[in-house]
Formats: structure tokens, sequence, C-alpha cells
């Protein structure tokens, strides 16, 4: 079963609905024990960081999180959750979780697109990404599947992290992580069959890394 994380600012039940759509088990909760029994857990989330930032530490669900990734348990996390991973947010200038080395910053007011027109905040639709490390997140889809997008602020991890980019205005990275953990910008329950298929494979890896923690 995968636990999808209830902290009161998320996209919990969009990333339900997929999971369900794949007919994969998974269960929306703020109970610490479900979240240790969960073959993985997905961190979704939508609205600003020090709001997020307020709600996980009321809850508790801050250390959760922290105790998950300490537990070894596969971990995804999605738009706000992809940046609150990180160590600090330009948005309300929060500390943020500090799971993993990195800022996440606000998208400049002038940036223009590739064919010379301009490139609105917040960035917002469909988008394709570029690969610059392998990940078993992205294996069997299309090179040149797009994702969808809504977001004003970008991450900058720790650069050994960046999987994948992609291009707006700038060059940002849209999924980073490593073995285990991982954090995508875009929403791949909203983004047809290539987020669905992330979402799969997510699951696969959560099947294998639990069967190989029990035959230890």
């Amino acid at each position: 079963m995968l636990a999808i994380l209830d902290y009161k600012a998320g996209n919990q039940t969009s990333v339900r609905r997929a999971l369900e759509h794949l007919g994969i088990p998974c269960a929306i909760t703020a109970d610490p024990a479900m979240l240790e029994s969960a073959g993985g857990v997905i961190f979704p989330g939508v609205g600003a960081a020090g709001q997020a930032m307020g709600a996980l530490a009321e809850s508790g669900m801050d250390e959760a999180l922290r105790q998950v990734v300490r537990r070894g348990q596969p971990l995804l996390g999605i738009c706000l959750g992809c940046q609150i991973l990180l160590q600090r947010s330009e948005e309300n200038d929060t500390t943020t979780l500090g799971i993993v080395p990195g800022i996440c910053r606000l998208f400049e007011n002038d940036m223009v697109q590739e064919d010379g027109t301009p490139a609105p905040v917040p960035h917002m639709g469909w988008n394709s990404l570029e690969a610059v490390a392998p990940c078993v997140l992205l294996e069997g889809i299309e090179p040149m599947a797009e994702y969808y997008f809504v977001h004003s602020y970008y991450v900058e991890p720790d650069p050994a992290l960046v999987l994948a980019t992609t291009t707006y205005g700038r060059t940002f990275c849209s999924l980073y992580g490593r073995e285990g953990l991982w954090a995508a910008q875009f929403h791949p329950e909203k983004s047809g069959r290539p987020g669905l298929n992330l979402l799969r494979n997510f699951y696969k890896y959560c099947q294998n890394s639990r069967e190989a923690r029990h035959a230890q």
C-alpha cells in the first residue's frame, strides 16, 4: 500500500484517484503508524510554503516525514512537496524540511520563451522533461512526453541530485532525487498517461524495495 500524506495542504484526492485508476492500493493518512507500515509514501502539496510548513509542524508530520526517509522507505514529493523537501524557500522566506540540500526560488517576472514571447508567472500548462541522469521513474516513458505544471517557484537542489530539467523562460530542475527518494515539480497525477506511468513505476519500485527488505 502507498500512503498519501495528509497535512491539509495537498492535492491528496487527485493523487488517490490516479492511484486507484491504476489499481494501486493507497490511503490518505496523517497517522504515523500507517506511514511506517506503508510500502511507500507520496508527499503532495499545493499552496504556499509558509502555510504548508506550519501545517506540517502543527500536525507533527514534519518529523514523520523525516522518519520515513531515515527508515529508507520510498518517498515521492510532488509540486509543493517537491519544493519543501529542500532547506529553504524564498516563498514567505520559509525554512523548510531540510531533507534534501537546496533552495526554492521565485521565477523572474521578465522571462521570455524561446520564441521571444513573454513567459508569464506562474508557469502553467504542459511541458516536457530533458533527462540528465537515469531515473527508474521515467523508465518506459517516451522521452518527449509532456507533464502538467503549475508553479511560480522552482527548485535548486544539490546539482548531483538533478535528474531532469525543463525550460520555461529559464532552464530549471523539474525532477530530482536519489534511489528511494524522488521529487517532481510537475503533477504526475494530472499528466495523463506519462504521469500514470511514472506513478506505476514508483509503485513497482516500492514493491521491489519492500521485498528486498523482507528478504534480508
